[in-house]
């Protein structure tokens, strides 16, 4: 098991954050770059429920699937939809994903019981 790069995890994020945006764009009526802070809780809503349901059923998001990564719990499973749910709304705060331990796990991966691994 190999624990990936920040960098590689900032991509994976990136290409994460694009997709929620264009999927808000596309089914709702928000613009890319949003207009107001109601458009960007749209966007950032998307994105919470996005992550959460692919990264608690699945292991990934679309964003760590093309990089190689893969998020589980300690058994090495996917951690469920509600624990996603907890870590994707700390990841959206930021601080939490910046602040890590030794091991390279942020404060949201902590709270969920979750790694992130290369695959």
């Amino acid at each position: 098991m190999e624990t990936p790069s920040l960098g590689r995890r900032i991509a994976a994020l990136i290409i994460d954050w694009a997709v929620a945006a264009l999927s808000a764009v596309a089914l709702t009526n928000v613009t890319y770059p949003p207009r107001n802070p109601g458009e960007n809780l749209v966007i950032v809503g998307f994105f919470v429920v996005e992550v959460a349901l692919l990264t608690g059923l699945l292991g990934f998001t679309i964003g760590k699937r093309i990089l190689g990564l893969r998020v589980e719990n300690p058994q090495g499973v996917p951690i469920g939809v509600p624990r996603a749910i907890v870590r994707t709304v700390l990841l959206s705060l930021v601080l939490p994903a910046i602040v890590m331990n030794d091991d390279k796990r942020g404060l949201h991966d902590i709270a969920a019981g979750s790694r992130v691994i290369r695959v």
